[in-house]
């Protein structure tokens, strides 16, 4: 696979083994794979990052570099890295600061293997018991003819690069917002169409998620229910949606809750029945709304999602149970005409405003930028 971001692999790659960079390229599957997670790097912000897994990568190699084995072979008599200091170094990284553990944990080593099905060997090698962790020395060690050829360094500046590319395109997503945000009254078709291409399905999931709430906070929040527990003590309540965390975070399945009427969100990209109803019983079949980042109909994505579950579960008692679960599914359609109502009754502005704040606070904006000023 050959992309933008592949010719600069490929220069570190000569940087450091010359003439044989092309051939290393092509043997290892590691910088194969790596090639594979890094294609978004000139994409811009909505395109998807990759990072938990390649940080994987990069704090187990560090740790192997750090203790000098890339130099003195030593490293089958290594204890291993303590997956606390791993994961504590992955948060300190660009984009880090909340990644979960399950790139750590097996998820790097799952797609690993779907990716190179042949290759016997996987990436992360650890021990439950002692949480002790490794780099699979192997798949740093590329053979040509008779020589071996440690790849951990380039590694190491690869990811790097494609950190601080991912940092410029997103500073740049930023400003951008920044700058649509002060013209909205004067550009407002400006700053619409800049919306409305943020609602598609190449769209990274964390900025489809956040433009998604933005979008419904302000669809919903001039409507109101009227709520008591005495006739005469009947209270007019708006409907408020609040966000309930990071985006990918592991929360049971909830990204968005609104009060009064507790109505559950959850923002996904799957058609994976199976991932929906694990949602629905994390929070013991209570209903939720789906809002899935796909331009499919609402009628078409309930059937998949309906065949879906006639294929897990053979018995229609429990297929009409857990469809029932399924309170609304809300589709990129819906969410562009949510948008534009939005539009109609001047919420433009501050659903722009909303899409940069949440964006500063899931992308760790502020923390970049001051890193950047003390550089």
């Amino acid at each position: 696979m050959e992309h933008d971001f592949t010719p600069v692999i490929k220069e570190i790659l000569v940087k450091y083994f010359g003439d044989k960079a092309e051939d290393l390229f092509d043997k290892s599957s590691l910088l194969q794979y790596i090639n594979i997670k890094t294609i978004s790097a000139t994409r811009g912000s909505k395109a998807r990052s990759s990072f938990a897994n390649l940080y994987a990568i990069y704090v187990l190699v560090e740790d192997y570099i750090k203790h000098g084995f890339h130099k003195n072979g030593e490293y089958s008599k290594y204890k291993g890295a303590q997956f606390s200091t791993l994961f504590k170094r992955q948060r300190q990284l660009p984009f880090g600061k909340k990644l979960q553990n399950h790139a750590l944990n097996n998820r790097l080593n799952e797609e690993f293997h779907k990716f190179f099905p042949q290759i016997d060997a996987q990436p992360i090698l650890r021990v439950i018991e002692t949480k002790r962790y490794w780099i699979n020395e192997n798949l740093l060690l590329p053979t040509l003819g008779k020589k071996k050829f440690n790849i951990a360094p380039s590694i190491v500046e690869i990811i790097n690069k494609y950190s601080h590319t991912k940092q410029a395109s997103f500073e740049k997503f930023i400003q951008t917002c920044e700058k649509l945000r002060y013209i909205s009254k004067q550009r407002a078709d400006k700053v619409e169409d800049f919306i409305v291409g943020l609602l598609a399905p190449n769209v990274d999931a964390r900025i489809f998620e956040i433009v998604s709430y933005a979008i419904l906070k302000y669809f919903y929040h001039d409507q109101t229910v009227y709520f008591g527990f005495q006739l005469d003590e009947i209270e007019k309540s708006p409907l408020i949606l609040y966000k309930t965390g990071r985006t990918n975070a592991n929360d049971g399945g909830i990204d968005f809750v609104m009060k009064p009427i507790g109505r559950f969100f959850q923002v996904t990209e799957t058609l994976d029945v199976r991932k929906y109803f694990l949602d629905i019983d994390k929070i013991e079949r209570y209903p939720i709304t789906f809002v899935i980042k796909s331009s499919e109909s609402v009628e078409a994505l309930t059937r998949k999602l309906k065949e879906g579950a006639e294929r897990q579960y053979s018995v229609i008692a429990i297929v009409e149970k857990y469809m029932k679960c399924v309170e609304e599914v809300i589709n990129i359609p819906i969410l562009q005409e949510r948008f534009r109502i939005g539009i109609k009754q001047g919420y433009l502005g501050k659903i722009m405003d909303e899409i940069v704040r949440q964006s500063k606070v899931e992308f760790n904006y502020e923390e970049i930028i001051k890193e950047h000023k003390e550089e």
